[in-house]
């Protein structure tokens, strides 16, 4: 269980310097910019009024003024989670596939190590690996926000509740890629899954913001931890965490049933 959680996690090394510099280098480069919206609130005011409702609902700039540390964190903050969703994704997407499409699968399991210590092994790895990025993401948001607040006041408390839900949100992108795995014939290739899971959940929080559907709020975990509301109220939204979590648990519970069931075709 050891080497196996050790090989794991080492090989995904490189894809963790991969994400965690372009979290850095998003964050930054886009909280570089907040001291002209800091220092010209009304002219931008007037600039994101022009923009129809919808659209500022869409991505992430109603409720919460971007002239303000937090509200303009919020906005890059919905980027971030785009990118962390994407790597859980990918996480979940290959956990198991990656051994079948390389022709691994029939050898590592005839090694004398039960199916259930494998998997568990694979889930600790990548969860050392979220443990790290969200890490990263703490030390790169509260180091982008010292540098350019420009003398701004900000709550660290709150966005340091923010940044809590880092696990959460990727935990059910890991779960729901791991079961979708398990219940397709063949991954061939985990990116378009992991982008079109990832972009589908954003995709619906933005169509929810504007339509005002309630029960879209239920199915993506963007409007789960919605940034604009962590901030507003300090919290997270306790029910809707609770249905998050609740439905990734499920789709974990489910892919360890279909995993220990599988039929692992050998190498011919």
């Amino acid at each position: 269980m050891t080497n196996i959680f050790k090989f794991e996690f080492q090989s995904r090394l490189k894809s963790l310097a991969v994400w965690s510099l372009s979290i850095t280098a998003l964050i930054v480069v886009f909280f570089s910019f907040y001291p002209v919206f800091a220092d010209q609130a009304a002219i931008m005011d007037q600039l994101l009024a022009n923009f129809p409702e919808e659209l500022r609902v869409a991505f992430g700039m109603g409720g919460v003024p971007l002239n303000t540390v937090m509200g303009f964190y919020s906005f890059i903050f919905l980027f971030v989670q785009l990118c962390l969703a994407i790597q859980a994704g990918n996480a979940g997407f290959g956990l198991v596939s990656i051994e079948e499409s390389e022709l691994t699968a029939d050898f590592l399991l005839t090694r004398p190590v039960s199916r259930i210590k494998i998997l568990f092994s694979k889930l600790l790895a990548v969860s050392a690996i979220f443990i790290l990025t969200s890490l990263v993401v703490w030390v790169s948001s509260f180091g982008a926000i010292g540098l350019f607040r420009a003398g701004n006041e900000f709550q660290p408390g709150t966005l340091a509740v923010l940044l809590s839900s880092i696990l959460l949100f990727q935990f059910f992108f890991l779960s729901i890629g791991l079961f979708i795995s398990l219940i397709v014939k063949r991954v061939r290739s985990v990116t378009p899954y992991s982008l079109g899971l990832g972009f589908g959940m954003y995709v619906l929080n933005a169509f929810g913001g504007v339509l005002g559907d309630v029960k879209l709020e239920l199915i993506t975990p963007f409007k789960h931890f919605d940034a604009g509301y962590i901030i507003q109220n300090d919290a997270m939204n306790w029910a809707l965490v609770i249905i998050n979590f609740s439905v990734a648990l499920l789709a974990l519970i489910l892919s360890i049933y279909l995993y220990l069931r599988r039929d692992i075709q050998a190498v011919s």
